[in-house]
């Protein structure tokens, strides 16, 4: 008997294994428009470690949070006449886009403006919230982050993600600088601090390393360049600048065998965190093996997606679904 109770003490005393944090993409974008307050808030309530806003900036030098800075899918902008005439052509990143976009709007115009569901085909419970809700401010996002870690006594952490800054530098309006300071200002310096900033592009992560000890992430694709970044030599690469990388989901399971890439595991050798995008619960999004049925918008087997990178032994991951991504992983 007394060897069953050492043995129960020495189980009880033995360290968990870490569970994967749950990253709220754009929200609970799964249940509500993507970067409201809204989407924000219902992920925190499901259980997000982390929100994350995609950083955009306004003629003003306001950060908001919108997926692109091109805004037609996602608001009601294109019904507004007032700003008929802001609609225009622009290049971005190589690649040409038309609309009304950000940077061309001082944040009272914005205000105006209210978020709609940018996919309504695939999610169309999310149309019943359109016209709803208005473009957050990095500032009322970090507001709405605290009033929740008040009323839950729980820590709540920030993932922005800044979006196009080459470009946004190049117009005149770079993030980098704003960003740090914004957060700053709200008490978040340290590594120790419940922040990731990530960015695909490497030349404005490199630059945020000069300027913050907040921890930074290397998005990447799934393309030949990102195959190439997570390359062995790619990741030591990286670990000089990042602590970690948010890579596509094909580059750690690129095909239906099941059988993970070595991605992780050169990652963590070179100390390098992993935290895989985007994991979203219909059929549409899912590997042909965790689907049910036909339909696209029907929701599939998510959970056994989210096993799987769990037990391959990511270290977070970014989910349109935070209540799905916490029954799976909790």
């Amino acid at each position: 008997m007394p060897v069953l109770f050492l043995l129960a003490a020495l189980f009880m005393t033995m360290p968990l294994a870490a569970q994967p944090i749950i990253i709220a993409h754009r929200g609970s974008s799964g249940e509500r428009p993507e970067h409201t307050l809204a989407s924000y808030e219902r992920a925190i309530d499901q259980g997000a470690d982390f929100v994350e806003p995609d950083l955009v900036m306004t003629k003003d030098g306001v950060l908001v949070a919108r997926h692109e800075n091109e805004i037609s899918t996602t608001t009601d902008v294109g019904s507004k006449p007032e700003f008929a005439d802001r609609r225009t052509t622009k290049v971005i990143d190589g690649t040409s886009f038309a609309g009304w976009f950000t940077e061309d709007f001082t944040l009272a115009e914005l205000k105006i403006l209210r978020a709609k569901e940018r996919l309504p085909l695939l999610r169309p419970s999310n149309t019943a919230f359109d016209g709803q809700f208005e473009i957050p401010t990095l500032q009322e996002i970090i507001d709405l982050v605290r009033a929740k870690e008040k009323a839950t006594g729980r820590r709540i952490g920030l993932y922005p993600e800044t979006k196009h800054p080459g470009y946004f530098q190049g117009i005149g309006l770079s993030l980098e600088q704003p960003l740090v300071s914004l957060l700053a200002q709200n008490g978040y310096v340290s590594a120790d601090d419940p922040v990731f900033i990530q960015s695909f592009e490497t030349a404005n992560l490199k630059q945020l390393r000069g300027m913050t000890r907040l921890r930074l992430i290397q998005l990447v694709a799934s393309d030949a360049a990102g195959k190439a970044m997570v390359s062995a030599d790619g990741l030591k690469e990286i670990a000089t600048y990042a602590d970690g990388i948010g890579p596509e989901k094909a580059l750690i399971f690129p095909n239906a065998s099941g059988k993970a890439t070595d991605v992780i595991r050169d990652a963590h050798a070179v100390g390098l965190l992993v935290h895989p995008w985007t994991f979203r619960s219909e059929n549409y999004f899912l590997p042909a093996r965790f689907r049910k049925g036909i339909n696209p918008r029907r929701k599939g087997d998510a959970a056994a997606e989210y096993r799987l990178f769990r037990d391959a032994g990511v270290d977070g991951v970014f989910s349109d679904y935070t209540a799905d991504a916490v029954a799976a992983l909790r």
